[in-house]
């Protein structure tokens, strides 16, 4: 399919998602295409729990899937065979701390309680990348993982952590060529999901370099539910979703940072936000307003449980950074067994998506028309 013009940008509501800590299935296994079957153009890879954020490791056929739920993994998928495994922790989980940059880290995550969200994957030299992964269970976290991919396939070794500050939750990060990081934390402690449906700012990004303390916010970035986030490849620009406004913000890489571009509201939740390699904002995100699920926005108090169990469509977008202007990259009705779409990744001529609550990742050929 040929990207269209992106038309459907529609008046605000004020929806976000939130974390939904579903227990995964874990197994090592190949697509099941008679208990997975395809939808429409829609084929599924069943197995991996609540992928909610895919990265592709560069120049391989392999995707890296986090496992957002209590005894998930962090997943490793063969785009071309459509296999999976668990990659970390796994069965031996691999740790290297650097002290030098990660002294202040207190080790390793414990793999019992490890919980992975957004991820953000920076190419390294010599077959060898740093991958960055929002974490949870039993702490607060950015864990950062060396990606070794010149054997057969990647391994994954912990090296080190900057803990968020006291009370914060993460939800997505991005990196800079130096090393820095910025995350976006949704919802403050004093705030609720009720003042970002609101439209209220509830939430901002943090920011965090080699030899800081911790993490600090970046005034000028607060917004209401602060959700996907990258930043430019010269490094001066910071991209944000907005799951309440509906809309994604170019920042100014400064502090405090200004607000440079912003998108006009979208027809969906915008979740996830990467670039893909015609240098374009990927996001992707559930449809705010449905006749079968409702309005976010509507008059009845948000129910995060009733919110995830009612399939919406779905639409994954490229944005322009300079112009903000979006094209549909792909489309989907209601599905009973795949909602909750949270990202897409572009991988050759697919396009995959990732879920914050299900047992499947969705793949679909961009040369189909919807």
């Amino acid at each position: 399919m040929k990207p269209s013009t992106f038309a459907p940008f529609r008046s605000r509501c004020l929806p976000l998602t939130l974390v939904v800590l579903l227990v995964g299935m874990i197994a090592n296994v190949a697509a099941d295409t008679d208990a997975c079957p395809a939808s429409a153009e829609y084929n599924f890879l069943c197995g991996p729990g609540n992928a909610e954020d895919l990265v592709l490791v560069p120049d391989t056929k392999w995707i890296i899937a986090s496992g957002m739920a209590p005894g998930a993994s962090i997943y490793l998928i063969d785009s071309q065979q459509k296999t999976w495994s668990a990659l970390y922790p796994a069965d031996a989980p691999r740790a290297r701390q650097d002290m030098a940059v990660f002294g202040a880290c207190p080790g390793s995550p414990d793999p019992n309680h490890f919980v992975s969200h957004g991820l953000n994957l920076r190419p390294g030299a010599g077959g060898h990348s740093t991958l960055y992964v929002v974490g949870h269970g039993g702490r607060e976290a950015i864990e950062v993982f060396d990606v070794d991919a010149t054997g057969s396939s990647p391994a994954l070794t912990w090296t080190g952590c900057v803990e968020m500050p006291e009370g914060m939750v993460a939800n997505s990060v991005a990196s800079f060529s130096d090393g820095s990081l910025v995350a976006t934390v949704p919802l403050h402690p004093d705030k609720e999901i009720a003042d970002a449906i609101a439209g209220e700012v509830t939430g901002a990004v943090y920011h965090w370099s080699p030899g800081d303390a911790g993490f600090t916010i970046i005034p000028g970035t607060e917004l209401p539910y602060a959700n996907g986030i990258e930043v430019s490849s010269d490094g001066r620009e910071i991209y944000v979703a907005s799951s309440g406004l509906l809309t994604v913000t170019a920042f100014s890489n400064s502090r405090p940072a200004r607000a440079l571009r912003v998108t006009e509201p979208m027809a969906i939740v915008p979740d996830n936000l990467h670039m893909a390699a015609d240098g374009s904002l990927v996001t992707a995100g559930l449809v705010a307003d449905d006749p079968r699920c409702g309005n976010v926005q509507g008059p009845a108090k948000f129910d995060l449980k009733e919110f995830a169990s009612c399939p919406r469509p779905f639409m994954a977008l490229a944005i322009d950074p300079q112009s903000m202007d979006g094209t549909v990259l792909a489309a989907g009705s209601a599905h009973e067994q795949f909602s909750n779409i949270t990202m897409a990744l572009q991988v050759g001529g697919e396009l995959w998506l990732g879920s914050f609550a299900g047992d499947r990742i969705a793949y679909r050929s961009l040369e189909e028309s919807d």
